[in-house]
């Protein structure tokens, strides 16, 4: 019996040894594969336990800055924070300091007002079964004054995330130069990053892209670094930085005008562009309507100053003007008769349908006839002569300029007309940027440059120059002569009695440009009819002698009160900012004021309120002027023009008295003048025809209420004495055929 206990002993004693050496063997098997492969079930080791002990932390680099040429800054990173809210229950360890919502319905009606969302989607969030949540796009980019507001009411489990956010701190301010940069939505990784969206922000957002860095280190099982132990840095690569051509001066001047008309004038469309013609770089850029970056209120995503090709009207004779004068066909003492210009089936009008009589094409470029560009074209330039300058002057070709989305306008040539009209302005499309580009030629002794907005890229860590750019020029489509007899007889534009351009005179400064008034085409066919329904625009430069500066203004649309011309909002944006940049820079005058200059620009009014009307006209009359006294009172209470204005001799002022006020006689007056009327006595006016006043439907006399129409019928001065005879007989006929009571 023992016998067998101890086989058995040593049978049990067999299998142990044999497991526990199968055992080992596994072991081993199992110790040695892992020692050659560093993997247990197919995950690597070495990447698990530095994962454990090993800690990466982020470096937040930042996006490059955008800065003016003095250094001004226009966009960079600030730090914004993100609101986050903690819900799981078991963050709370002591009941009486609370690190979760206790409360989230009351957390709601408290957070909700301050971020501006719903109380229900609000307290919906807080509800969530999830151990912290964020609030969407509400919870982000807070500023810390917000940040402040929201400490401030103490609420349990709420709190932040530092994060950065684009600041562009002039807000309305160059918008569509600059555009705007936003965080990308999407997976965690990309959710803090920003990428640019609009102008220079899209357009050099390589440079702009900032790359975070991070730092590693060895910790314990509780997350604390461990002493003694080395860490890996890998810094991080800020984006760099970008230096404009934009002046922050000269953009603010542009900006608070622009304000200013788009408030008064309501205008459809402002375009408005600062350059300096020696180099092409520009100083400032924007137009209306427009947005803050920081808000994103973008009603267009275009920038009309390179986007928006349209017929430019007469600002386009300047160049017709310079290529004329270049091939040397151009007398500028030579007559013509101005009004009308018969091309095949169709006739080419002047502006005022009747035009001047017999001129000089001198006269013709002041008061912007269109049969002397015609003609120009037609009979001395040449068609195809004249298409080649259009070319030369590159209308046929974006201008390249460093801002995304530049548009190209369309040369019309195909028909006769086309040619012709192309000359004033008509027809053929193109853009604000391409103006300013080709008239730099005019301004720069013939040499045209190319418009750039990009100075230079620098790398903020080691202010090395990435980028440089430099003035190109771009083409020499006519001489340095040609160019200083254009820009003489473009200051005459500017200084002449005739000229349209007497509005855009600076005192102290000499002003050479053109005025421009461009149809806009209507979408049932032909063009666009009303007093208002123009592009007004002027293109012009300062001083005169050796400009300094290029600028192109258009108003699209504006409202306007009866007495006032296009020229108005443009000239109030013009003249503004052109004297203060000027000034700004440091460029001297070129004349003073004396009286021989206030004999060319006109007679400046004083103020008549209060003053008897006998004395008020006295004085009317001694300055050469035409006096209309409307009222029957004793003293002058309102006049037109107001006091301050500029008028030419035998100009009728209208002055208004106290008592009963009669309607004048308005027959022979120029509409200007019987607007003056109806403004100064609140009437609605209804115009009919063009020229001078034959009939009104306000008796002369007669007296008269505010709001009521005054309808005016007008006709050509070569036809207005036929006319009034015409209406005369009707009246006598009327008259005679009436019935006797």
């Amino acid at each position: 019996m023992s016998d067998k206990k101890h086989k058995n002993t040593h049978k049990g004693a067999v299998i142990l040894f044999c497991l526990f050496s199968l055992l080992f063997f596994v072991l081993m098997f199992r110790f040695v594969q892992i020692q050659a492969t560093g993997k247990a079930d197919g995950k690597a080791l070495a990447i698990a336990a530095e994962k454990q002990y090993k800690q990466k932390q982020t470096i937040a680099a930042k996006r490059g800055s955008i800065l003016d040429r003095n250094g001004e800054v226009l966009a960079e990173d600030t730090p914004s924070y993100t609101l986050m809210a903690v819900l799981d229950p078991t963050m709370t360890t002591d009941p009486n300091d609370p690190k979760h919502v206790v409360d989230p319905e009351r957390t709601a009606e408290k957070l909700a007002p301050l971020l501006h969302m719903d109380v229900r989607e609000a307290e919906r969030i807080l509800t969530k079964k999830a151990k912290q949540v964020e609030f969407g796009t509400y919870g982000r980019n807070i500023s810390y004054e917000l940040k402040q507001k929201i400490e401030a009411l103490k609420l349990p489990g709420i709190g932040f995330i530092r994060d950065t956010k684009r600041f562009y701190p002039n807000g309305t301010f160059a918008s569509y130069v600059i555009g705007y940069a936003q965080q990308k939505e999407g997976s965690n990784e990309e959710k803090s990053k920003t990428f640019g969206m609009m102008g220079i922000e899209k357009s050099l957002d390589r440079y702009l892209q900032e790359k975070n860095g991070y730092v590693v280190f060895e910790r314990d099982k509780d997350g604390f670094r461990l002493p003694d132990t080395k860490e890996t840095i890998v810094p991080p690569d800020n984006g760099d930085e970008v230096y404009l051509t934009i002046d922050q001066k000269i953009q603010t001047f542009l900006e608070d005008t622009m304000n200013q008309v788009e408030k008064q004038y309501q205008p459809k469309k402002i375009i408005a562009i600062v350059a300096n013609p020696k180099t092409g770089e520009i100083l400032a850029m924007s137009t209306r309507p427009s947005f803050d970056p920081n808000k994103r209120n973008i009603t267009n995503y275009l920038n009309d100053a390179i986007s928006y090709p349209y017929e430019p009207g007469s600002t386009m004779k300047m160049f017709t003007l310079a290529a004329a004068i270049n091939e040397g066909v151009y007398n500028g003492n030579e007559l013509y008769r101005s009004g009308s210009y018969r091309v095949g089936r169709n006739e080419i009008r002047d502006h005022n349908k009747v035009g001047w009589g017999t001129i000089t094409f001198n006269e013709g470029v002041q008061r912007s006839s269109n049969v002397a560009f015609a003609k120009l074209v037609k009979e001395k330039l040449g068609e195809d002569r004249f298409l080649q300058y259009l070319y030369r002057f590159h209308f046929n070709v974006k201008t390249g300029i460093d801002l995304p989305g530049e548009a190209l306008g369309n040369i019309l040539y195909r028909y006769p007309i086309e040619k012709l009209t192309t000359a004033f302005g008509q027809g053929t499309s193109i853009t604000p940027i391409q103006q300013i580009q080709a008239a730099t030629a005019i301004a720069n002794g013939g040499k045209m440059m190319k418009p750039y907005v990009v100075d230079r890229i620098v790398d903020p860590d080691t202010k090395k120059v990435v980028v440089q750019h430099k003035p190109e020029v771009v083409g020499e489509p006519i001489t340095k002569e040609t160019a200083q007899k254009v820009l003489d007889i473009l200051e005459t534009v500017v200084t002449s009695e005739k000229g349209t351009g007497r509005p855009y005179q600076i005192e102290g400064y000499r002003v050479a440009g053109k005025t421009g008034t461009a149809q806009i085409p209507s979408p049932k066919g032909g063009y666009l009819t009303g007093y208002e329904n123009y592009i007004f625009s002027f293109l012009g430069m300062a001083p005169k002698e050796d400009p300094q500066l290029l600028m192109y203004v258009a108003v699209q649309q504006p409202k306007l009160s009866p007495t006032e011309t296009g020229a108005a909002p443009v000239s109030m944006i013009f003249n503004t900012v052109m004297k203060n940049s000027l000034q700004y820079l440091n460029i001297r005058p070129s004349f003073e004021k004396t009286e021989k200059s206030l004999d060319k620009k006109g007679i400046e009014l004083p103020s008549y309120a209060g003053q008897t009307v006998d004395a008020a006209v006295k004085d009317v009359k001694a300055k050469g002027l035409l006096p209309v006294v409307i009222g029957n009172g004793a003293e002058v209470e309102a006049q037109l023009p107001f006091a301050g204005d500029e008028v030419i001799v035998r100009e009728r002022v209208i002055l208004k008295t106290s008592g009963t006020v009669n309607m004048p006689d308005l027959r022979g007056w120029s509409l200007r003048d019987a607007l003056k009327v109806a403004e100064l006595l609140g009437l609605q006016p209804s115009v009919k025809g063009s020229g001078y006043v034959v009939t009104q439907s306000i008796r002369p006399r007669s007296s008269v209420r505010k709001g009521d129409y005054l309808i005016l019928e007008l006709v050509e001065p070569k036809k207005w004495k036929e006319a009034v005879t015409q209406v005369q007989t009707s009246q006598t006929d009327r008259k005679e055929k009436a019935p006797v009571d």
